[in-house]
């Protein structure tokens, strides 16, 4: 244990730590000019302000500290595989911290508050996290076995009836530091190491090339010549079976290039997906969001496949311009294969446009459909049926004409490769006919065509899959670029002053004043010169007609939008000093119906995801309570599961009052300093809004709530 105990680092260098874990894991460059604040004291009495500490100096230096919980039966292997990853040893004014490089099954290595890596047992570092959650327990299970189980068999008891007690206990003292995943691709390929793949499979690849044309002049040879030779034959099989391992290194650099840039890939979608803006998805409908979805299943494989295909066809294409020049058929045949693999190029290009066409009218057909299909009800009841098919057989027209214009241009494409093949052969006519050619030359000159052929239906199929991938770009696009954008962070040294407690009664929660906002379709803003000023404990009600832009007012205190102009402050502090979840943390919003959802999942999970999950059992009681408050008692007692029973699309079906007061219970239970309700109350009936109402203003600490006249 005193092996640990030289390498913990004390919270009052907390902040150096994550910036020394960073630079000694190669994630971020030294920061010594930055001044990272040392964490206050009152954190040690708090684990989430603690955790929001990590978190925000995480993102001061452009890193993400990812919160990890293991139960207690996976602490061990936790603290083997997490790396780069920072570990909180004891609690309170004892805690100290691990700063985590690698793991391993038996030696873990760190890095230790004079910044030199060093290694300490995995045995130890174990014992020292789980020491803690053992402290309460292992007394009373000594003394158990004292009197009943020999010293001999005593270690294997204890281990067991710890693991047996304290099955439900959980670990939720690690960080797992990581870059984000919003930085450019190149840097996280390079992070990634996946230029090192990309070189060993042009390497493997090109050897492998080597080996095989050097098997097919081997036997060429003594075919061309008449005769074969034992030697030659022995020389072409040993040949053959060297190719082995380096199309194996081939295979393996190339499945391993595609898992990890596909990681990377999908990381920076989903992060890009959360980061979009309202006001980027407010127009699409389902059949657009659909065909996104659609496309992005598409990029990875079309990229990383069309890709790779790409880049092998061009190492195959030079090295049969190689072959082809050093042949029989000499410069001739390089032109004329360097023409080949341009029209190729061009016909790909006309292949490219005329795909891009083709998908623009599917996603048009995609999203019609499922439009369609979403409003059929109201179709039906409010258009005459003779205009309920209006359109379809021209949109059928349309999707038929693009595909055979698609289908003439993949024919075409395709049959270059065909055509070379053709015309290569033929060019050696004339050196036959002209006189006998030497054997090995014409051997390389029907090796180099053969190889051209290969190469260029590698980059046949290679451009097909890139064309795909880039038309597919255009729908996930956004979602890449929407990734680089950098969410406010909270200062890290106000960590401690925001976590205090709560506000003061009356004490000014909201101060806004002139905020101007406009969408960009629109000429004229939505809202000018909108000021409110909101205090600890007000219950406001703000009435307006459609349109009026009460939606749009929450959206801006709620931190889901931002002003263009004007000031906006909560705390007296702005966003870019709370960062964007700690305002978020601290105003939360019930939207209108239609901008809320029931995921599919249980009710817990509906009711909980605003706070820390998994839930404790305090956690879960709460949530029941409240629904009971809201009148969903009785939904409760019909659910076979209760709060664990599944909601949603795939599940239950809720009510619209019911999935109403499952949004307002939804904003309750995150026990923010204001709430906002917008329109919650419409769709309940006047004595379950006298029952909802009264829960409001027991449970909320300020409540805005946004009403028509």
């Amino acid at each position: 244990m005193s092996e640990v105990a030289s390498v913990c680092w004390p919270l009052a260098r907390l902040a150096e730590a994550i910036e020394a874990l960073g630079v000694g894991s190669n994630l971020t460059t030294s920061a010594a000019m930055l001044e990272l604040p040392a964490p206050p004291a009152r954190l040690v009495d708090d684990p989430d302000a603690l955790a929001r500490f990590i978190e925000a100096t995480a993102a001061s230096l452009a890193l993400e500290a990812e919160p990890v919980e293991a139960p207690y039966a996976e602490i061990d292997r936790l603290v083997r595989q997490a790396a780069p990853a920072l570990l909180r040893i004891g609690s309170g004014s004892g805690a100290r911290f691990v700063a985590v490089l690698g793991g391993g099954r038996r030696r873990i290595t760190v890095l230790g508050p004079d910044r030199r890596e060093r290694t300490v047992s995995a045995d130890d570092l174990t014992r020292a996290v789980i020491g803690p959650l053992e402290a309460s327990a292992g007394a009373e299970v000594d003394r158990l076995l004292a009197r009943t189980v020999t010293p001999r068999r005593r270690a294997r008891a204890r281990a067991a009836l710890l693991a047996k007690q304290l099955a439900g206990r959980r670990f939720s003292a690690c960080w797992l530091l990581r870059a984000r995943p919003g930085d450019s691709l190149l840097l996280q390929a390079r992070r990634a190491g996946l230029h090192r793949d990309v070189l060993l499979m042009i390497a493997a690849h090109a050897a492998e090339l080597v080996l095989m044309l050097a098997s097919w002049w081997a036997v060429a040879r003594g075919a061309l010549a008449g005769r074969y030779d034992k030697g030659w034959l022995i020389a072409w099989i040993i040949l053959l079976v060297t190719v082995v391992p380096f199309r194996l290194a081939s295979a393996w650099s190339s499945s391993r290039l595609a898992i990890r840039a596909g990681t990377i890939l999908k990381s920076r979608i989903l992060v890009g997906a959360l980061r979009l803006h309202p006001n980027e998805i407010r127009h699409q409908g389902a059949g657009q969001l659909l065909g996104r979805v659609l496309e992005l299943s598409a990029l990875e494989s079309l990229a990383l496949g069309g890709g790779l295909a790409s880049v092998v066809a061009v190492v195959e294409i030079a090295v049969g311009a190689l072959l082809l020049a050093s042949g029989t058929g000499g410069a001739v045949h390089v032109v004329l294969f360097l023409a080949f693999f341009l029209a190729t190029l061009t016909i790909g290009h006309r292949y490219y446009a005329e795909q891009r066409y083709w998908t623009d009218v599917r996603l048009g057909m995609t999203h019609d459909l499922v439009e369609r299909m979403v409003g059929h009800r109201t179709r039906i009841a409010q258009e005459p049926r003779e205009r309920w098919h209006d359109g379809e057989d021209q949109a059928l027209e349309r999707y038929l004409g693009a595909s055979r214009r698609l289908d003439l241009a993949g024919i075409a494409f395709r049959l270059v490769p065909r055509a070379w093949l053709l015309v290569g052969i033929a060019a050696l006519g004339p050196s036959l006919v002209v006189g006998s050619p030497a054997t090995v030359p014409l051997a390389i000159a029907l090796g180099g065509v053969l190889l051209g052929y290969g190469a260029l239906q590698s980059l046949v199929g290679g451009v097909t899959q890139v064309a795909g991938a880039a038309i597919a770009w255009q729908q996930v696009g956004p979602l890449v670029r929407a990734a680089a954008r950098v969410e406010p962070s909270p200062v890290p040294s106000m960590v401690g002053v925001l976590s205090s407690g709560k506000a003061a009664e009356s004490a000014l929660l909201i101060d806004a004043q002139e905020l101007r906002f406009g969408y960009d379709e629109r000429r004229e803003p939505v809202l000018r010169g909108s000021s409110l000023r909101v205090r600890a404990g007000d219950r406001l009600l703000l009435e307006g007609p459609s349109g009026g832009g009460k939606s749009t007012f929450a959206s801006l205190l709620t931190g889901l939008r931002e002003p263009e102009s004007g000031l906006l402050l909560l705390g007296g502090l702005d966003r870019r000093v709370l960062g964007a979840d700690g305002w978020r943390r601290r105003v939360v919003a019930a939207p209108q119906f239609h901008e809320n959802h029931v995921f599919s999942g249980t009710l817990a999970f509906n009711l909980l995801m605003g706070r820390k999950w998994p839930p404790t059992d305090a956690d879960l009681d709460e949530a029941e309570t409240v629904c009971r408050e809201l009148e969903l008692g009785d939904l409760l007692d019909r659910m076979p599961s209760g709060l664990q029973q599944m909601v949603g699309e795939t599940g239950w079906q809720l009510s619209h009052g019911e999935r109403s007061r499952v949004f307002i219970a939804r904003a309750l239970l995150q026990d923010a300093e204001l709430v906002v309700l917008d329109e919650s109350f419409a769709a309940l009936d006047p004595e379950t809004l006298r029952s909802a109402l009264r829960c409001v203003l027991a449970r909320a600490r300020t409540v805005l709530v946004i009403a028509h006249p």
